[in-house]
């Protein structure tokens, strides 16, 4: 066997397939991570990520706690 044969292949040379996405299949994939920016301000008061999620769900069940009062 020719060992030219196996770098030979039929992709074009303008072929870019470096912009192209990855797409994660099966019992491996994650939850989308959506990123956002804290102002300074705000980001002083959190150490981390964790920190920034337990508040968030905390307000959310106080809304949820208020609104149901109101109901009542």
């Amino acid at each position: 066997m020719n060992q030219n044969s196996d770098l030979n292949d039929d992709l074009r040379p303008e072929y870019d397939f470096s912009q192209m996405p990855i797409v994660q299949r099966g019992p491996g994939r994650t939850k989308p991570v959506v990123t956002i920016q804290l102002e300074p301000d705000v980001a002083a008061l959190f150490p981390n990520d964790v920190a920034v999620n337990e508040a968030l769900r905390f307000l959310i069940r106080s809304m949820r706690s208020e609104e149901l009062k109101m109901l009542n």
